[in-house]
C-alpha cells in the first residue's frame, strides 16, 4: 500500500476510498512536520484540500513527488509554477460543481435583491404587524456583468437569462460564439451593469482585480456578488463603500481571510454572508470526491489523468 499525504479533511465518501487504497497521512494533524517529511521523503502522491498551502518548500521536502490531486476547481493553494518546474502533475475537480455554484450565485443575488435575510428577521421580531416591509428591488430586466465566463460563469449566465436579465462579461480575452456583449475594460462594464459577479479563481493575476475604482463604478445602486475567491476584491475598499453608500449591496460567499472575517461585516445590513458554501451540497461534494480519488488512482495505474491542470 502506497503512502499518500493529505493536506486537509475531505468528505467521508472520498476519505473511505483513500484509506482503503493508501496509507493516508493527515498533514494538518502532524505537529512536527519537518521530522515527518524527512521520514516520508519518498512519497509520490499528495492530495490537497484547503488548510495547508502546497508551496515550493513542501515540494522540495518531497523530492520524488509525482502528483497532487486537488479537491476543488480552484488550485490557488498549490504553487503551480513550482509544480511545473519539478515535473509534478496537478489535477482538480472541474465541471461536477458547476450547477451547485451557479445555484448559490443566484441564491445570493435573490437574497441580496429581495432582502430575504433582513425580511426574515423582520417577521421573526414581530414587526410585520406594526408596518409593512419596505419595497425591494428585483432581478427581472436588470443588467449583470460576469467577471470570468468560464464553465461556472456560463452556467450563471444561463440562469440569469432565465430571470430575463441582460448579460455581459469581462475576461482576459473575448470568446468566439458567445452570445453576450464583451467588455475589455472591467470599470467600463461596472459602469453599465446593475450587478457584478466575480467567478474567477484566486491567483496572482486576479488579486485585487475588483478594485475600489471598479466598485465605485458599480455605484450606490449596484450590487457585487463574489463566488470566486476573497482575494479577488479589495475588501477594505468594499467595506468602506458599503458603509458610506458608495456601493449598494453585496452577496458574498468568499472572503480575504476566511473563516476570520472583519468585524465590519457584522454591522452592514446591505450584505448577505455565506460561509464558502458554493459547492457544499451532498450531491456535488460526493461527485468532487469521486473525481478527486479517480485522478489519484489513474496516476497510480499509469492511465491518463481525468482532469489535469498541468
Amino acid at each position: 500500500m502506497e503512502d499518500l499525504i493529505l493536506t486537509g479533511p475531505v468528505v467521508a465518501s472520498a476519505m473511505e476510498v483513500l484509506e482503503k487504497e493508501f496509507r493516508v497521512h493527515k498533514l494538518w494533524e502532524i505537529q512536527n512536520t519537518g521530522a515527518f517529511l524527512k521520514d516520508h521523503k519518498a512519497t509520490r502522491l499528495m492530495a490537497c484540500f484547503g488548510v495547508l498551502p502546497v508551496n515550493a518548500a513542501l515540494m522540495d521536502a518531497l523530492p520524488v513527488l509525482e502528483m497532487i490531486s486537488v479537491f476543488g476547481v480552484g488550485v490557488d493553494m498549490v504553487d503551480l509554477d513550482a509544480a511545473r518546474a519539478r515535473g509534478v502533475r496537478v489535477t482538480n475537480t472541474p465541471d461536477v460543481l458547476n450547477d451547485a455554484v451557479a445555484e448559490m450565485t443566484l441564491a445570493l443575488m435573490l437574497a441580496t435583491c429581495r432582502r430575504i435575510v433582513d425580511a426574515d428577521a423582520f417577521v421573526r421580531a414581530g414587526n410585520w404587524s406594526d408596518a409593512p416591509y419596505p419595497l425591494t428591488g428585483e432581478l427581472t430586466g436588470a443588467k449583470v456583468g460576469i467577471l470570468g465566463l468560464g464553465r461556472i460563469g456560463k452556467e450563471i449566465a444561463l440562469r440569469c437569462q432565465a430571470f430575463r436579465m441582460q448579460v455581459a462579461y469581462h475576461g482576459r480575452h473575448e470568446q468566439p460564439f458567445v452570445p453576450y456583449p464583451y467588455y475589455n475594460d472591467l470599470v467600463a462594464m461596472a459602469v453599465d451593469v446593475d450587478w457584478l459577479i466575480g467567478v474567477v479563481p484566486g491567483d496572482t493575476g486576479t488579486k485585487g482585480l475588483v478594485s475600489r475604482d471598479v466598485l465605485a463604478a458599480l455605484g450606490p445602486k449596484g450590487s457585487f456578488v463574489n463566488i470566486g475567491r476573497g482575494s479577488l476584491v479589495d475588501e477594505g475598499a468594499m467595506l468602506e463603500l458599503l458603509k458610506n453608500g458608495g456601493l449598494g449591496a453585496a452577496g458574498l460567499d468568499v472572503f480575504a481571510s476566511e473563516p476570520d472575517l472583519s468585524p465590519a461585516f457584522s454591522d452592514l445590513p446591505n450584505v448577505v454572508l455565506s460561509p464558502h458554501q458554493g459547492s457544499a451540497t451532498q450531491k456535488t461534494r460526493w461527485a468532487m470526491g469521486d473525481l478527486f480519488v479517480r485522478n489519484l488512482l489513474a496516476h497510480c495505474q499509469g492511465a491518463p489523468l481525468i482532469s489535469p491542470v498541468i
